[in-house]
């Protein structure tokens, strides 16, 4: 039998948690990745050469590399911030970045880069130009940029990106993500920041026709904390609506919800990085909207911070597939 095909999309920290649990499993696996990203190192190529940026890309080629450690490390490596000249710059960055540039091709830059890194799976940008996060608040007013967006104390209605290559048309989606969503067995949505890791991808139009279309199981792991400037006292059942809001459809078929309390002292320790609360579970509300809920203990706190079990992730999808 053929392995199953899983699509996952998204950004983030919580994006390369899932795919390293995942690689080792009998599955296809194709990420998916953001390319809206215009802060830190990632932002600073971005303004510079006009490039897809690279810090979402980078850390799931290395979820998915199959290098010694060693060498991972090496592309990992960030420049310490006495080097004025390369200060807060990944090295695994400025590669993609050079590659890039002597292909003229993002997208086939990071296909040659993963077989140099013998990454196990597809690793797509989801698009081939670096998009322009927008949003729009509760009150009507509409901001640009995915690091200026959440620094406002307002709740977000409603994102889109624009393509600024492309003035007068719809951003597109690289042929071979369309593809890979029709012909997966699933596609995963998350974990990672709603509106700036999962959202940016799905409404772009022919990612969001696909979704619709794919026979896959659509599954989205909502994440165990809310976040600052993006999902302060939203429920699971908020995150859902929110997606498929955007979607312009239910299309949202299983959700993967923690169910395990956490201690109000790990809760404290994370809120000054932008994790306020546990993200609270509305049982009732996701059964009425038709879903599969799969609930369970997929906590994992190192260091009193809170993370995604990848392990325990990884047999729930096993499961459902």
């Amino acid at each position: 039998m053929s392995a199953k095909k899983v699509v996952v999309i998204g950004g983030g920290t919580g994006l390369s948690v899932i795919l390293n649990s995942l690689k080792d499993s009998d599955v296809e696996l194709t990420a998916v990745v953001t390319v809206s990203d215009d802060g830190g190192s990632s932002g600073i190529i971005r303004d510079y050469i006009n490039v897809v940026p690279p810090g979402d890309i980078r850390n799931v080629m290395v979820a998915l590399s199959t290098l010694p450690q060693d060498q991972l490390e090496l592309f990992q490596y960030r420049f310490k911030s006495q080097d004025d000249f390369f200060s807060g710059h990944a090295l695994g960055n400025l590669i993609i970045a050079a590659l890039s540039e002597m292909t003229n091709d993002m997208f086939e830059a990071i296909q040659y880069l993963s077989h140099l890194m013998k990454v196990d799976g597809n690793v797509y940008p989801v698009s081939n130009s670096p998009l322009i996060l927008n949003a729009q608040f509760e009150d009507g007013t509409v901001e640009s940029g995915e690091s200026h967006i959440v620094t406002f104390d307002k709740q977000i209605k409603t994102v889109w990106v624009t393509d600024p290559t492309q003035k007068n048309e719809q951003p597109k989606a690289v042929s071979e993500v369309v593809d890979a969503i029709h012909e997966a067995d699933m596609v995963i949505l998350g974990p990672g920041s709603l509106f700036t890791s999962i959202l940016p991808n799905v409404v772009i139009p022919n990612v969001r026709q696909a979704l619709a279309e794919t026979k896959a199981n659509i599954t989205y792991i909502c994440n165990i904390m809310t976040q600052a400037g993006e999902t302060e006292c939203l429920t699971d059942y908020n995150h859902l609506e929110i997606i498929n809001r955007h979607l312009k459809t239910r299309t949202v078929d299983t959700v993967l919800v923690n169910n395990r309390q956490i201690s109000p002292n790990v809760v404290h320790q994370n809120s000054p990085k932008g994790y306020l609360k546990p993200v609270e579970h509305d049982e009732i509300s996701l059964l009425n909207s038709g879903v599969k809920i799969i609930s369970g203990d997929f906590l994992d706190i190192k260091n009193k911070n809170i993370y995604h079990d990848g392990v325990k992730v990884r047999n729930a999808i096993l499961d459902l597939l």
